[in-house]
């Protein structure tokens, strides 16, 4: 008998865009990521609807973990 394997073939990353990850120095000394984006770019709607997508979930998983709640503080109804 034969034996068949399925296994995913992951594909080489390219970059599409002109979204850039730096790490910089805030004036703490800490280091800091941060994305770039291209203004010239012929993808730059694309790119900056991805970074605001990014940022977003990042706010989001912020507030699930200070308020247990994605959108932030909810106040108390009566």
């Amino acid at each position: 008998m034969t034996d068949i394997t399925v296994a995913e073939i992951k594909k080489p990353r390219t970059r599409k865009g002109s979204v850039r990850r730096k790490v910089l120095r805030d004036s703490e000394g800490r280091a800091v990521r941060v994305l770039a984006l291209d203004a010239n770019s012929a993808t730059f709607s694309d790119d900056l609807t991805l970074v605001f997508r990014r940022n977003v979930a990042k706010a989001r998983r912020e507030n699930k973990k200070l308020f247990g709640s994605p959108s932030g503080f909810r106040p108390k109804t009566k």
